[in-house]
């Protein structure tokens, strides 16, 4: 459905309601401001096909620009709020945006990013305050026409994935076909696969930045049920909002359930789950014992997908199917799954391979042709680089990342970026960084540090080299600790022998 339907067949519905503040957006509001700022961006010049970007927390501006850039033809990117202010220059500068939207919060960052290498950047507005340069994103709103532009037409969002290559890349899909009121496929299979209509209430614990929020959020509205956004994923809070207001549908990466299941039993018992009836999780492979111990604590509730934003496909499980196949991933939803060779020859049931999605995809890497090229093989073939196997029913088990991509609280985080990063510094010769596991997040990042021949090891190196990647990365992206290693193992011809790193670690972290 269209956002103007849902403003007029109920118009003080809330669409969005903050979890800590409670601050509420109906319909009517949203579907009004959103107009707003496509009439904004109209009067600029923007035109469909042209991208802007969106550098905000959880806030509720954040689905008024979505919209206004979904009901007039434009690419949307909504930047990850941690970055740094290098890594958001290289984002805009890629993704060609035309408009940057923000908030007074992340003006640390964005007021050290040197526009003027931004040419392409027309506007750029501020919610909450403003500063030099920006613009107040209300005022702007304010001075323009509620009136729905003459000809709507349907945007989308290009979003971005960490690769193996260093730098992340925008996953380029073609703009719907479609006006923004025409059926849209793919809500109406978010609706019968996860039971959401006009009268869901779906809990939104995770950042808005990353894809599966931002789809499922989007589609839920299109429907006409109401989002309950977390500012920040609080264990207690959660519980509590899904108590408050009758949550009915919510979407989580493990990393959350492992801090549920941490509180004290009687905080975490303390509240009423009755109305929940989908859990929805995915971003990061589960522990089989900590997905165990929230179906008994939720009930068979649990719905696990796996895919991601630049996959052709993906894999589905319900919570009575994962008891019987524990560890599994699910199996293919709509597409077939082919388990691939390094040769692109495929594998027998039960070997481990890449993991492929058939079915043409429908996206390319901005500006990089050769990584697309990369991500498939003919015949439609495509992969979002992830290894496993398929058993003999057809269900798929993750074992490993291609290339070692380290996913960390259902973060993609990659070592390529952060190795640049620390071979700049004078005392390191050689490094390699990878995931080591962790208890809370699945993974966390370790480097290990070949010296150059007149520095010795130390923790006050160790600091300083942690401080080093904080100049250029964001927190979540820097080691948790380093090694010191005479000599990092490689092949004659210098292949980096990270698998032999990497391994001790995982063993050491795999039950007998």
């Amino acid at each position: 459905m269209h956002l103007s339907h849902w403003a007029t067949a109920q118009p003080r519905r809330p669409a969005v309601v903050m979890g800590r503040s409670g601050e509420v957006v109906t319909y009517r509001q949203l579907d009004e401001q959103s107009t707003r700022l496509a009439r904004f961006l109209r009067e600029l010049g923007l035109r469909r096909g042209d991208h802007i970007a969106l550098l905000m927390e959880n806030h509720r501006a954040f689905f008024e620009v979505v919209w206004a850039a979904l009901r007039s033809g434009l690419h949307v990117t909504p930047v990850n709020r941690h970055l740094t202010a290098d890594e958001v220059t290289y984002v805009l500068a890629d993704s060609e945006a035309k408009v940057i939207v923000t908030s007074s919060a992340l003006a640390e960052v964005t007021t050290a990013i040197d526009w003027a290498t931004l040419p392409s950047v027309r506007a750029r507005l501020m919610v909450g305050g403003t500063e030099p340069g920006f613009d107040d994103y209300d005022r702007a709103l304010t001075a323009c026409s509620p009136e729905p532009l003459s000809d709507e037409s349907s945007g989308g969002f290009m979003l971005y994935t960490s690769g193996t290559t260093g730098r992340p890349k925008g996953v380029l899909r073609p703009l719907p076909d479609r006006l923004p009121s025409d059926p849209d496929e793919r809500t109406v299979g978010f609706a019968m696969a996860y039971g959401v209509g006009d009268d869901a209430v779906y809990l939104s614990p995770a950042p808005l930045y990353h894809a599966a929020p931002l789809s499922f959020t989007t589609s839920v509205q299109r429907l006409g049920g109401t989002v309950v956004v977390m500012e920040k994923f609080d264990a207690l809070a959660a519980l509590r909002l899904i108590e408050t207001h009758g949550v009915t549908n919510s979407q989580w990466v493990p990393t959350m359930f492992v801090r549920m299941l941490a509180l004290p039993e009687h905080e975490r018992l303390a509240f009423d789950l009755s109305s929940h009836q989908i859990a929805v999780h995915a971003g990061a492979p589960c522990p089989v014992d900590v997905k165990r111990r929230m179906i008994e604590w939720w009930e068979p509730i649990l719905l696990e997908y796996y895919g991601g934003t630049d996959g052709g496909g993906s894999t589905a499980i319900n919570s009575a199917e994962w008891l019987a196949h524990p560890g599994s991933v699910g199996r293919a939803r709509g597409n077939t799954v082919r388990i691939m060779s390094d040769d692109g020859v495929e594998v027998p049931r039960g070997e481990v391979g890449t993991v492929y999605f058939a079915g043409r995809p429908d996206f390319v890497y901005k500006g990089d042709a050769d990584k697309t090229a990369a991500s498939r093989l003919p015949g439609g073939l495509s992969t979002m680089g992830d290894c496993g196997h398929l058993d003999d029913d057809g269900w798929l088990y993750l074992s490993d990342r291609k290339d070692f991509m380290i996913i960390s609280g259902g973060v993609n985080i990659s070592p390529r970026e952060i190795e640049d990063v620390l071979i700049s510094h004078p005392a390191v010769l050689d490094v390699a960084v990878f995931g080591v596991p962790n208890a809370e997040f699945g993974e966390e990042v370790k480097a290990s540090v070949q010296l150059v021949s007149d520095h010795e090891g130390s923790h006050a190196l160790a600091d300083e080299l942690a401080a080093h990647c904080r100049r250029q990365l964001a927190a979540f992206k820097c080691p948790r600790s380093f090694d010191f290693v005479e000599e990092l193992p490689r092949t004659p011809t210098g292949k980096l022998l990270k698998r032999v790193l990497r391994a001790p670690y995982w063993q050491e972290a795999t039950p007998a």
